[in-house]
């Protein structure tokens, strides 16, 4: 049985607080990313020419970050079951992949920088005023956009506020490079845009790496499962719980998980301990967003799949079988009611006979059914009751 939350006005608010506060971010990458580049050509520094170019494809990967959210939180479809949070974490890997192709850029030319022995002017003042501003600004991006991914728990707005703290991170080494130039070492910038590439490539690996991860479905941590399980567990009519699995698709999390109840209650009863083991999930883990969930009248873990196994006979066959071995007796002519129990590979059958049928009568009857099914070898027990609850 699955349970899926429905759109509700949280996937809009998504929706709305992280493409405004992208498009705040974007706003601040122009202006920096202008002012460093700018000033990084007039006083020829390379660190904050490379720093601006971070600041540059930052803008592009804003925009990514904007259509991803757009599509990635949009209700399921016919073709989309599941929903469309994959679209947040191929933006995630091509975001990384970008922060890697970026790092390259700058590591290499930085390299050659740094082989070219000419001497280089001070940077001057304002090349650092123009840093300092642009890491204040950066790091206010980083926290601002962190708040909103830990709100909705998003990792697409995660990585995107990741990617400021980057280039804040990047702007410190810059900074620390043009007051080194200042006083005369000059090798300090080339220096200083090399580790702001390794930096850059370093976020960006970790991001390809995590969103790889979830496109081959990788679990939840293990500290999470076991949350999850033991909260199973605890609900009033579960036995225990098994194959628990869990995959994420963009900051969604898909579950599904086997619930042994016992064995003999009504389908509807386990139908709604199911529903409340999924209920519970829910809120306490806020992600959930499908929660599938199979009940077992027996605890079958480490078992063969029962669709591997041959299949025992439903309904209808016994029904047959019984009619054809059954019919000259008197408690299958007086039946009421014929219950089936699938337990250990055998089934355990309960016939209720009416009133016409003598109480005393009963354990002898059952005693001459049970030798009419000695050749079935798929009969576990056999229960013979009087009305519903008299036996």
């Amino acid at each position: 049985m699955s349970q899926k939350s429905q759109p509700g006005r949280s996937r809009h608010a998504f929706a709305w607080t992280a493409q405004g506060v992208t498009l705040i971010g974007a706003g601040v990458d122009l202006v920096v990313g202008v002012l460093k580049l700018v000033t990084g050509v007039i006083v020829g520094s390379a660190a904050l020419i490379a720093d601006g170019i971070h600041s540059f494809s930052d803008i592009v990967t804003d925009a990514f970050v904007l259509a991803a959210t757009h599509y990635g939180r949009q209700a399921p479809d016919r073709d989309h079951p599941y929903g469309h949070g994959r679209i947040e974490t191929l933006a995630t890997l091509w975001l990384g992949s970008v922060l890697i192709f970026v790092a390259g850029a700058i590591a290499w030319s930085s390299v050659e920088r740094l082989l070219d022995r000419s001497s280089s002017a001070a940077p001057g003042l304002v090349a650092i005023a123009v840093a300092v501003v642009s890491l204040l600004a950066k790091e206010a991006i980083y926290h601002y956009t962190l708040r909103a991914a830990r709100r909705f728990d998003s990792p697409l707005l995660e990585a995107n506020a990741w990617h400021s703290r980057t280039d804040a991170m990047s702007t410190l080494v810059v900074l620390v490079g043009l007051v080194a130039g200042q006083f005369g070492v000059g090798w300090m910038d080339a220096v200083a845009a090399i580790v702001v590439g390794l930096m850059v490539g370093w976020v960006g690996g970790r991001l390809m790496w995590q969103s790889s991860r979830e496109l081959i479905d990788t679990a939840l941590p293990i500290e999470e499962q076991r949350a999850m399980r033991q909260l199973a567990e605890s609900v009033p009519g579960v036995e225990s719980v098994h194959d628990l699995r869990t995959r994420q698709l963009g900051s969604d999390v898909v579950l599904d998980l086997h619930i042994v109840v016992a064995p003999r209650v009504t389908v509807s009863e386990a139908h709604e301990i199911g529903n409340a083991v999924s209920r519970q999930l829910r809120e306490a883990h806020t992600r959930l967003k499908d929660v599938t969930f199979h009940i077992d009248p027996e605890d079958d873990e480490g078992q063969t799949e029962h669709s591997l196994r041959p299949g025992l006979p439903l309904r209808e066959e016994i029904e047959q079988l019984l009619d054809e071995r059954w019919s000259h007796q008197r408690a299958w002519q007086h039946r009421t009611a014929l219950n089936l129990h699938y337990l250990d590979d055998r089934i355990d059958i309960s016939l209720y006979v009416d009133s016409d049928i003598h109480h005393g009568d009963l354990d002898e009857l059952a005693h001459q059914l049970c030798r009419d099914l000695d050749t079935l070898p798929w009969v576990g027990q056999l229960k013979l009751w009087q009305g519903p609850g008299k036996a």
